[in-house]
């Protein structure tokens, strides 16, 4: 009786699996608004805050190759809480960070403790699901790592730019959310019923052959979403400041967070929607949302620009959610938080090669170039998700027909 008190029940287990996605994305997006200052307070040059960014992909990926199956053997709650005190050793760094050597500790322990962590909070969202709606599961998850990013830039830039400290101060703020959410991570159940358990071993990234298209569709659309959102956040900052004309911190990060509250509320508008379906109109979106991206740089148009991070949350929304939600629901239920973590391994890879590839460019041709180039790039992902998404729903079809002559023929023969 005793372990069941002190266990939650599974509502408040899935909320708070849904916390844990949300903090991942805040901790992930804190350090953004930072950087900046990093360049003047301590004399560091570009070069210097770029190689800072790189670190937490590079570490996150690494981290995601060796125990991207960790939480399949030692529980969601273990990965979950180990993940959680990785993000909480990195940010204090941050908070307490002298000089830049210690910042890059502090992204790498980020980095760590991201890759430790949300992988097995997607599964865990799908496993404490109610039964029969796992399918919003992807959407439920999309939402919470909108919010959390939506924290990073309002919450981060409201600090840095009205508060004491501004160096410091948002991160202590997020220490005092990381913990809140550990305490609550504390009292998930330790096991579900879906874990494989057992001794764990590093064995790299696998994927259950029976779901390699499956995997293919998913990682092309949550890849998409990825790289598209690298884009829109890398150079969207630099066009919401040729705009509008500021350099108002608050004002460039409240803009952003539009595209962040439009993920949100598409990603629960559409929670009914099959994923197939989704990854189909979001593969559509994105290509307008690129249009109207390119669009906001030649014209200037603040309107223009606003409509775009409208469109361009949608897309993000349509590509995650039905990318996480495919893979979330089809995944062998002993696999689920490896496979998983083997589709935010190869987004991440596309996110962190766009970032630096686009962030070339635009040094060396412009921000018009960068984009135009990037839009090439990011939409041949985009249609070749949807041309994965339809070979997929034919082949399900051949499948079940296939299935139903069988069932035919045994009862004929009956």
């Amino acid at each position: 009786m005793n372990r069941i008190a002190r266990t939650l029940p599974r509502a408040a287990s899935y909320w708070t699996a849904a916390a844990v996605a949300a903090i991942a994305l805040w901790t992930s997006g804190a350090p953004s608004t930072t950087y900046p200052l990093y360049e003047a307070a301590w004399h560091v040059t570009p070069a210097v805050t770029t190689t800072v960014f790189a670190v937490y992909p590079l570490t996150l990926v690494i981290v995601l190759l060796v125990f991207g199956d960790l939480a399949d053997h030692i529980g969601r709650r273990a990965a979950i809480v180990l993940g959680l005190a990785g993000m909480l050793l990195g940010t204090l760094l941050f908070a307490v960070a002298p000089n830049i050597a210690v910042v890059f500790i502090g992204r790498a322990m980020m980095g760590i403790g991201v890759g430790l962590a949300l992988s097995p909070a997607s599964a865990a969202v799908v496993e404490f699901s109610r039964p029969g709606r796992e399918r919003s599961a992807g959407s439920v998850t999309t939402a919470a790592t909108a919010l959390g990013l939506a924290f990073a830039t309002l919450i981060g830039g409201a600090l840095i730019q009205y508060a004491p400290f501004p160096l410091h101060l948002d991160f202590w703020v997020l220490i005092v959310a990381i913990a809140a959410v550990g305490v609550g991570a504390w009292f998930l159940p330790r096991h579900t019923r879906d874990e494989a358990r057992g001794t764990w071993r590093p064995r790299g990234v696998a994927v259950a052959p029976g779901i390699r298209l499956l995997y293919l569709v998913a990682t092309l659309a949550v890849g998409v979403a990825y790289m598209f959102g690298s884009v829109f956040l890398a150079l969207g900052a630099q066009i919401a400041e040729e705009i509008t004309a500021t350099h108002n911190v608050f004002v460039v990060g409240a803009i952003l967070a539009i595209m962040s509250a439009v993920i949100g509320v598409t990603a629960i508008a559409t929670r009914s929607v099959h994923p197939q379906v989704s990854i189909a109109i979001g593969s559509v979106v994105t290509l307008i949302a690129f249009g109207f991206l390119i669009d906001s740089a030649f014209s200037g148009s603040l309107a223009v620009f606003l409509a775009t991070t409208l469109i361009s949350g949608a897309a993000y929304a349509l590509m995650f959610a039905g990318g996480l939600g495919l893979i979330g629901q089809n995944a062998p239920a002993h696999h689920r938080a490896g496979t998983i973590s083997a589709v935010y391994l190869v987004a991440y890879i596309l996110q962190g090669a766009a970032a630096i590839a686009l962030g070339l460019i635009a040094t060396d041709s412009g921000l018009t170039a960068a984009l135009e180039i990037g839009a090439v790039v990011i939409s041949a992902f985009a249609i070749a998700a949807l041309i994965a998404t339809q070979v997929l729903r034919v082949r399900g079809r051949v499948e079940q027909r296939v299935t139903d002559a069988s069932a035919m023929a045994s009862a004929m023969e009956d």
